[in-house]
């Protein structure tokens, strides 16, 4: 009897050390998380501000009606937009957010991109959102939409010199490793977290900048960045709740990413042209035939190379 009680004290002990343990993980990924937003926060240069603009200056009308075009992109020119989202819907407060900045972008750019392997200049990456993310058309490179957007993120760039490696005040979205999502319990999340009151029930959103669409038809496609799970996950992590960003862990952001990308949205035609000279192409795109093996409960996690499969 004096035996299996100590066993039992063990056993409870073991499992006691094993929550603390697992707690302890949990802390400290997300301490790195907030470490990473202050750090960022620390570092934010001082932004250009509009009201600076000199009203004699001719590149300020060009400028002014590029920040409208990407505030209001969906309803500015809904020829080219395919959905209900605007440049703002991902990069907040018109760009000038710490998750998704756009201060100096314009120094980031000639710029090699392998998804396309091709130089992108700045006119390039626009047009590559407009076809992935806003589910749209390309823009003319000498149209007034493009030339606005270009002379707004240029001014949101003053001072930083082209070919600058980083921006260390842009949190970095992408994650190098991840949980095994559970798609249950990101959709739980989905309600718990609130998500709803601002992108809809349906996940059809509520605006595209109040809260934009997260799947159906006025999303983006699934040839967009933010198709990808490790990219969803840490924009997610970055980004919400609102108010509360870097609070949701590793696994709960994981969790409504792989929930949210789940759902049905509009499928990208140009997946076998991307990363031609890739040996080994990215393998958290979650395409049209990944959604529905994820709806199915049929996918296997451990495709995905970031992807920490439980044991």
């Amino acid at each position: 009897m004096k035996r299996f009680k100590w066993l039992l004290t063990v056993l409870i002990l073991l499992l006691i050390i094993g929550a603390c343990s697992n707690s302890s993980d949990d802390k400290a990924k997300n301490d790195e998380a907030n470490g990473t937003a202050e750090e960022a926060e620390s570092v934010y240069p001082i932004t250009p501000n509009l009201d600076d603009l000199d009203p004699d200056d001719p590149k300020t009308e060009a400028i002014l009606y590029g920040e409208e075009v990407f505030n209001e992109t969906n309803v500015v020119m809904p020829e080219h937009v395919g959905n209900e989202l605007s440049c703002q819907s991902c990069h907040a407060d018109g760009g000038l957010s710490v998750s998704s900045s756009l201060v100096g972008v314009a120094a980031d750019y000639p710029q090699y991109r392998p998804r396309e392997n091709v130089t992108f200049t700045l006119e390039d990456r626009v047009n590559g959102c407009m076809i992935r993310s806003m589910n749209g058309e390309m823009m003319d490179y000498d149209s007034k939409e493009m030339r606005g957007l270009i002379a707004y993120m240029t001014y949101l760039s003053e001072g930083y010199e082209i070919g600058t490696a980083e921006r260390p005040w842009k949190a970095p979205s992408n994650k190098d490793e991840i949980p095994e999502p559970n798609i249950t319990a990101g959709e739980e999340l989905f309600e718990k977290k609130n998500c709803l009151t601002c992108h809809g029930s349906d996940g059809s959103g509520t605006g595209a900048n109040s809260g934009p669409a997260l799947w159906g038809d006025n999303s983006f496609n699934d040839g967009a960045g933010l198709g990808r799970l490790t990219k969803m996950t840490g924009y997610i992590q970055n980004n919400m709740p609102i108010g509360d960003e870097y609070d949701l862990s590793d696994q709960e952001a994981v969790d409504l990413a792989a929930f949210i990308l789940s759902q049905d949205r509009p499928v990208f035609s140009g997946h076998d042209e991307d990363f031609p000279e890739m040996e080994n192409p990215p393998s958290d795109i979650i395409n049209e035939e990944r959604r529905k093996a994820i709806q199915e409960g049929t996918f296997d996690w451990s495709e995905i190379e970031a992807v920490k499969v439980a044991e």
